[in-house]
């Protein structure tokens, strides 16, 4: 089987798919290997399901059927083709957003407001951000497709040169360089090393670059690049000047642009850059500030990102998708120093933070104890471990379901509550106890 050969496949095919139970009529199944499957196993049973081929690494499950067919490495295989297929609609242009926190808020944002102009746009779905759903993603990118926008996640460095490789992406974006993944990439170095592979690609190809001037690391770095700038401070000599404000009563954010006022609902000053970025990347794109602001301003985020809503008279900030120290920093911060009134603060614990866990941990719960949040329950062993003498207004549960059955017949009494922290928490699965 060669790329070629697959491609012909491909072209009369359904789709990719690489789950065997959710395998499509005439389909293309990729038998993927993890730490707990190997889904060579499945070939069989995808053809079974209705797959046209099945594409396996392990010799021995070629032989069941004639359309099962044997490579050296499936995943290998799988970026060849989504090269190929992007090689193949190399005329569409595709933005590559990544960064330590806030791409995939960034991503939406940028999705809807290129909506306004353009009627086929290509997007990543859900958390498809890494090495298996990036090829996905742009196997899944029809010809009619006017511009594209994907989503590139880390977890150590050459990871965003190869997906690079993969997308061949027009413009980029970094959102920040924050304590992400440092179990992968070691240090912040190591993380600023890995986002700025975005850059040397660019740069490589003489593409274009949307630059946060207010961000020394992005105006330095993007030096002697085709870039395209936003920033609050002249002085950076930007494309695009913003001003930012915030909004306490109505936990709203407020950008001012060429005496435009935009007002997101996203809650969070952190929020303020993303939602700037996806405002200048529209303007770029010659979008009508009148349409970006009604995209803003009606923009709902979903999937437990900066999420606000009221349960029995309390204001609950769920932001609970994902969480490392710096994520978890800016949100305690902004909700220490802009929110007023009585504070509770549910924090999960932060994963793959490698060596530097307990250290990031208790780097929290010292800020913590310094804050005016009134009370403050950490959940997951991690939190939980830390060999740290607290305050009262400390509370540490090993894990969530200890948690649930300490608050079940507690009324509370206040006026905030904060839950954040990393995905697998689930922490979302906390509000009906609330």
């Amino acid at each position: 089987m060669t790329i070629k050969n697959l491609y012909n496949f491909y072209s009369i095919s359904s789709g990719i798919e690489i789950n065997s139970k959710k395998v499509k009529k005439n389909s293309i199944f990729f038998s993927l290997k993890g730490k707990k499957f190997d889904g060579n196993q499945f070939a069989y049973e995808a053809i079974l399901n209705g797959a046209m081929i099945a594409i396996v690494d392990n010799k021995k499950y070629s032989l069941l059927h004639n359309n099962i067919f044997y490579v050296k490495n499936s995943l290998y295989f799988l970026h060849k083709l989504a090269i190929y297929h992007r090689f193949k609609l190399i005329n569409i242009p595709i933005i590559a957003i990544t960064g330590s926190n806030g791409k995939t808020t960034t991503k939406e944002l940028i999705t809807s407001i290129l909506s306004k102009k353009y009627e086929n746009v290509h997007y990543t779905k859900g958390n498809f951000n890494n090495h298996i759903g990036i090829p996905l993603t742009i196997l899944s990118m029809p010809k009619n497709t006017q511009i594209a926008v994907i989503e590139i996640g880390a977890n150590h460095e050459k990871e965003i040169k190869k997906m690079c490789s993969i997308i061949n992406p027009d413009y980029g974006y970094i959102t920040n360089f924050g304590k992400a993944h440092l179990e992968g990439f070691k240090n912040i170095k190591g993380i600023i090393r890995g986002k700025l592979e975005l850059y040397n690609f660019l740069k490589k190809n003489k593409k274009k670059v949307f630059v946060n001037g207010d961000d020394s690391i992005q105006l330095i770095n993007s030096i002697g690049m085709n870039r395209y700038i936003f920033s609050e401070k002249v002085n950076s000599n930007p494309d695009i000047i913003i001003q930012y404000l915030w909004n306490k009563i109505g936990l709203r954010s407020i950008l001012c642009i060429k005496n435009i006022k935009i007002v997101s609902p996203l809650v969070g000053d952190y929020n303020l850059y993303n939602i700037a970025s996806s405002i200048t990347i529209g303007i770029y794109f010659q979008i009508s500030l009148k349409k970006i602001k009604k995209t803003i301003e009606e923009f709902i985020p979903n999937n437990n990102r900066s999420q606000i809503f009221k349960k029995n008279n309390i204001k609950i900030i769920i932001d609970c998708y994902n969480a490392n120290p710096s994520s978890m920093i800016k949100a305690l911060t902004f909700f220490n120093n802009k929110i007023i009134g009585n504070k509770i603060a549910i924090l999960g614990d932060m994963l793959e933070l490698g060596n530097y866990s307990d250290y990031e941990h208790k780097k929290i719960i010292f800020y913590l104890e310094k804050s005016n949040i009134n009370s403050i329950f950490l959940i997951g062993k991690i939190f939980f471990n830390t060999n740290i003498q607290t305050s009262d207004k400390i509370i540490k549960f090993f894990n969530k379901n200890i948690f649930i059955q300490r608050i079940k017949n507690i009324s509370f009494k206040t006026d905030y509550i904060l839950i954040k922290g990393s995905r697998k928490n689930t922490l979302e699965s906390l509000i009906p106890f609330i």
